[in-house]
């Protein structure tokens, strides 16, 4: 606060020493009187502010020596409110002081500010037709884009309601007796068609893979043959498949002497059969279904 006091103090000496001096100019230099008076105004003057200066000196020495002190956030606060207020009543005061300039009244100022008036005017509705414009475009695409989706959701709209009109034309009341019905000739049809491949399977394992010929002579380095009677392909596949569905947990069945070896080997090397891994004896059927 002391510099802008100090501030004040030197800004305000400076206007009233540069008013001494261009009232000086305008003196007549034959009026000695006149010059000695404005000279000793001038001394005094500057006698009176080398004792404010004084004044302001051992203030500022006082201010020094009582310290600065601690203000909270509220008087802190409070203290920048008050300086605000004193400056902008300062600013009112001194807009108060001033007087308007009074702008004359002629035609040619008129037509000049009625012409800046207008070019800015102009300006300011240009500005805002272009914003204007640019929304506008703006919307334009907006509504496109939004036209665009509706025809499409109308499409689709039209579309569900034919194939809802032609589902109501199809609709056909079943009943349960119906239901069931139909249910137990599917399941009739499925019995045949599997009694028609099984049979179809049969005939086929009988014409390619038939018993081996008894009839045919042993020769002499061969083993006595087993007393055990054979069983064709198809029963063996037969078997193979029952323990299959019938003992999921443990489909393997034991090679009796009634599997003839070449069979068994043919089915191990084409992937049919698998062996067990810690029983030789033991074959499964492959779970192809899995």
């Amino acid at each position: 606060m002391t510099i802008f006091y100090t501030l004040v103090f030197l800004t305000r000496l400076r206007k009233i020493t540069r008013h001494m001096s261009a009232n000086q100019q305008h003196l007549d230099p034959d009026s000695t009187t006149d010059v000695e008076d404005v000279t000793d105004a001038e001394e005094e003057l500057i006698k009176k502010c080398e004792e404010m200066w004084k004044d302001m000196e051992e203030c500022q020495n006082k201010l020094s020596l009582v310290g600065t002190e601690t203000l909270t956030d509220s008087n802190a606060q409070l203290s920048l409110l008050i300086i605000q207020v004193k400056c902008l009543t300062a600013e009112l005061s001194q807009w108060q002081k001033e007087t308007p300039e009074m702008i004359p009244l002629n035609e040619e100022v008129l037509v000049t500010l009625g012409k800046e008036e207008f070019q800015k005017l102009r300006h300011d509705l240009e500005l805002v037709l272009s914003t204007i414009q640019s929304k506008n475009e703006k919307l334009k695409e907006d509504l496109e884009r939004e036209q665009k989706w509706l025809d499409e959701q109308q499409q689709i709209l039209e579309s569900l309601n034919v194939l809802h009109n032609d589902l109501k034309q199809q609709v056909v009341t079943f009943s349960e007796s119906r239901i069931f019905n139909e249910l137990t000739t599917k399941m009739r049809d499925i019995k045949e068609y599997k009694e028609k491949l099984l049979v179809t399977l049969g005939e086929f394992l009988e014409d390619h893979f038939p018993l081996p010929d008894r009839n045919v002579k042993k020769k002499k380095k061969n083993i006595q043959e087993s007393t055990a009677q054979l069983i064709t392909l198809h029963e063996m596949l037969e078997i193979l498949l029952n323990r299959l569905f019938d003992v999921p947990h443990d489909p393997y069945v034991k090679i009796s002497d009634s599997f003839w070896p070449p069979y068994i080997e043919l089915l191990l090397r084409n992937g049919i059969a698998l062996r067990h891994p810690e029983d030789p004896t033991r074959i499964r059927l492959e779970a192809f279904h899995q």
